[in-house]
């Protein structure tokens, strides 16, 4: 295989115009962290933009910070954490779930887009994306967006940049809004809940005054597998695991105490709730946003994981139907609006009968975790109404129409 490694957008520019010249599409890579995710791509040809490694500016006071695309996410989180800062959006460490080492880049957190528990209330990675350099499919640098919220005129292009998996241009730099990390957070637990109550005390949760940050429910069947973080908070001493409902509270730390009591006092219909706080409750969050419960090193590491998208209300019926049909097991995130599925081994992944689920609840199912043969015959990716595929075409063709970037990554057909 062709690497081609590049040191800065001028290099870029370079690659991607000799790759329309001669024809040969280029799979955009990091460190490679989220290659397993999506279709093999019909090239042999790789553009590394790894060595695009720095922190271009850092200003905590502004609450803005401007990165090369190849910045390893891991120490950009270090570098903000030192300053006692955030990205409110929680990226999702994909390493435990697909096997590989922790070596994710910052144009990977923004290309694959996938935000954590607090997703329900701050936004998405797209929603902190205020800025972006990129090189289109035409070989062409461009610069969309600015260093401050309001900066923007014409069409915000970050929002297109976010999600699509390096298929419209290749990012060199982006400018991403940080907040600070809140002085305290407790989590109460709910116990024994079955998944259709656990989602409406969720939703009485987060339909209270008192600003709950995150809520999911983790059915008895998730904790099996003895998932770091979340084996002695479900175990609880002695006796058997049990379902765990928990609603996070963030803030100053009066303020969270008083809000977790309030909340709390909410709760009786559906059971006693328990308070655990700080480093217990950032523990459990951190395995519920990584998805421990079903990674590649665990007992159910050989089964295909779906990340499905739903409205909230529709999330229990969906994941206990799922399970059931399929002999399965489910995660509940962002108050039932997102389910995890780690299903049984099976030729098409239990595409159909998971993708039927998701249309009929308007939803949408992404297939994250597979083996190659699966993704050489199942659609990773959620197939979209005629209407949004021609869409969607049209965006894409603006931006690279010889289909250089990326290719046959998000659909089977292309190329």
């Amino acid at each position: 295989m062709d690497t081609l490694k590049v040191r800065d957008a001028k290099d870029v520019e370079e690659v991607v115009r000799a790759a329309i010249a001669s024809e040969q599409p280029l799979e955009i890579i990091g460190h490679g962290g989220k290659r397993g995710i999506g279709h093999a791509m019909a090239t042999n040809a790789v553009l590394d933009v790894s060595a695009l490694n720095a922190v271009t500016a850092y200003e905590p006071s502004e609450l803005i910070i401007t990165l090369q695309a190849g910045a390893p996410l891991a120490d950009v989180l270090a570098l903000i954490d030192a300053k006692n800062q955030q990205f409110a959006f929680e990226p999702v460490n994909t390493a435990p779930l697909l096997g590989t080492p922790a070596t994710g880049t910052i144009g990977g957190m923004i290309a694959a887009g996938l935000a954590g528990p607090r997703r329900i209330r701050a936004g998405g990675a797209r929603d902190h994306l205020l800025g972006a350099h990129a090189v289109s499919g035409f070989g062409d640098s461009f610069k969309t967006g600015g260093k401050v919220v309001k900066n923007v005129t014409g069409y915000d292009l970050c929002k297109l940049l976010a999600g699509s998996w390096g298929t419209l241009s290749v990012m060199t730099e982006v400018t991403l809004k940080v907040m600070p990390k809140p002085e305290a957070e407790r989590t109460l637990l709910l116990r024994g809940l079955d998944d259709a109550t656990a989602n409406k005390a969720m939703t009485a949760a987060l339909g209270s005054p008192f600003d709950v940050s995150a809520a999911a429910h983790l059915p008895k069947s998730a904790f099996r597998t003895g998932a770091e973080g979340l084996s002695d908070i479900a175990g609880q001493g002695e006796g058997e695991a049990e379902a765990l409902t928990v609603l996070r509270l963030e803030g100053i730390t009066a303020s969270a105490a008083h809000r977790a009591g309030s909340l709390r006092q909410l709760l009786p219909p559906f059971g006693t709730a328990t308070l655990i706080e700080d480093v217990a409750s950032a523990a459990l969050w951190s395995a519920i946003r990584d998805v421990l419960p079903f990674a590649a090193s665990g007992a159910l590491g050989a089964w295909p994981v779906w990340r499905i998208v739903c409205p909230p209300a529709s999330g229990a019926a969906l994941g206990t139907q799922l399970a059931r049909e399929t002999g399965g097991d489910v995660i509940y995130d962002w108050g039932g609006g997102l389910i995890w599925a780690a299903l049984p081994p099976k030729p098409d992944a239990h595409a159909p009968a998971v993708r039927a689920r998701a249309n009929a609840a308007g939803g949408h199912a992404t297939l994250i975790r597979a083996t190659d043969d699966v993704r050489r015959e199942v659609d990773v990716f959620h197939p979209q109404a005629p209407g949004i595929a021609a869409l969607s075409e049209r965006v894409r063709a603006s931006f690279d129409p010889k289909i250089i970037l990326n290719r046959g990554r998000l659909t089977r057909s292309a190329g």
